[in-house]
């Protein structure tokens, strides 16, 4: 069940959702490759569970003898899908908008629910509804595009199959997650994520060492203020106020993200492209209250 809200909780999600929405305009911005971004915020979302995380996991053991090979399987596929999700919408935010970017790839709930209606369970009419909304959102914002540059479209497609990577972290984190606890859970995915991504940045001859003060420093804000404080915050609010209140606060990330652009990069989005994010977020609120179960238990 969840509790009252107090004062306190507010500002925890109200903290953990300006850090969140710092990453997209710092990480669009820095010199740094978006490549280099996304291996060292979650290289350090990593480092910062792995305490608790090896703790856990040693008490399991202990306790509960190994992880099952469908737990394996599930954390594994996590850090592959979580790896593609920054892959795709860091570099996202060089070729379209802010706005238009942190829009389309929090449509992660719409992804979800076509997963599971592909998988035969039913979908409530009010989250058709919201389904139908959010798309609307999502042709205005990259029919807007599409008319501005081609560049801005393909940021728009990256964004948006960042979040179809997201929903299929979230829904294989649900299968890790039944024998794993949050700290260890996120050890090993935020691991995977990291070495798959270093991977790829080796391969491709993306530099990840070199930069001047500013840049570390800019990347230092990504990985602090989104990776370890937003993200750590977040997951405390769930535990009082529930997987569906913080999952709508975190919709506030695409008008918070766009403020701090424009307030800081002087980055006005395309004029209709406003009404179209607020679309997008209109229709995941429906979607995600129309999906809320009678007792939430912490995520």
């Amino acid at each position: 069940m969840t509790r009252r809200l107090g004062a306190l909780d507010l500002v925890v999600i109200a903290v953990g959702v300006l850090g969140v929405s710092v990453a997209a305009p710092v990480a669009g911005a820095t010199a740094a490759p978006a490549l280099a971004v996304a291996f060292w915020r979650t290289f350090a979302g990593a480092l910062f569970y792995l305490p608790a995380g090896l703790a856990h996991l040693r008490r399991r053991l202990r306790e509960h003898g190994p992880l099952s090979r469908s737990a394996v399987t599930a954390v594994c596929w996590s850090g592959v899908l979580l790896s593609l999700h920054f892959m795709l919408w860091i570099p996202s935010l060089r070729l379209t908008s802010v706005t238009a970017s942190t829009a389309l790839v929090t449509t992660t709930p719409l992804w979800v629910v076509l997963v599971q209606r592909l998988r035969g369970r039913p979908v409530p009419t009010r989250v058709v509804v919201g389904v139908l909304v959010a798309f609307a959102g999502v042709l205005t914002i990259t029919g807007v595009d599409a008319t501005v540059s081609t560049t801005a479209l393909l940021g728009d497609a990256m964004a948006l199959a960042g979040g179809a990577a997201a929903a299929g972290y979230s829904l294989t984190a649900e299968a890790a997650r039944r024998e794993m606890s949050t700290s260890s859970y996120s050890t090993v995915a935020n691991g995977v994520c990291a070495a798959l991504t270093l991977a790829v940045c080796l391969s491709l001859g993306v530099p990840l060492l070199g930069f001047d003060t500013v840049t570390w420093a800019e990347v230092a804000v990504v990985a602090v203020a989104s990776q370890i404080v937003g993200h750590a915050l977040l997951n405390r609010a769930i535990l009082r106020a529930g997987a569906t209140t913080v999952t709508l606060a975190i919709l506030l990330e695409t008008p918070t993200a766009s403020l701090i652009a424009w307030l800081w990069l002087g980055e006005v989005p395309p004029l209709l492209v406003v009404p179209g994010a607020v679309l997008v977020l209109a229709g995941l609120a429906v979607v995600v209250r129309s999906r809320r179960q009678p007792t939430e238990s912490p995520a």
